[in-house]
């Protein structure tokens, strides 16, 4: 337990920190994984609605910096790429 109140205060700061960061991190890999899922099922216009989704919530958590720009830019190539060979291939 902080005995200053600014460390008290920071303590609070950080549990409400974590909850957003959790909650974004989240729905950003749900997210992720229900494009995934629709890539499989085959459906090709739906794969493309998730993608879009995934890659908004990417570009949001990168914005709170939450993931790293390099990380999220990879994270969409990569998406993209799984997106781009079930299109073709």
């Amino acid at each position: 337990m902080p005995n200053i109140r600014s460390a008290a205060k920071r303590a609070r700061q950080n549990v409400k920190c974590e909850q957003r960061n959790k909650r974004v991190k989240s729905l950003l890999k749900t997210s992720i994984r229900n494009f995934e899922e629709a890539l499989e099922s085959g459906d090709q216009e739906d794969a493309r609605n998730k993608l879009y989704a995934a890659v908004r919530r990417i570009d949001m958590a990168a914005t709170k910096g939450i993931l790293h720009k390099n990380n999220a830019a990879r994270k969409k190539s990569h998406l993209s790429r799984k997106f781009n060979q079930s299109s073709t291939g």
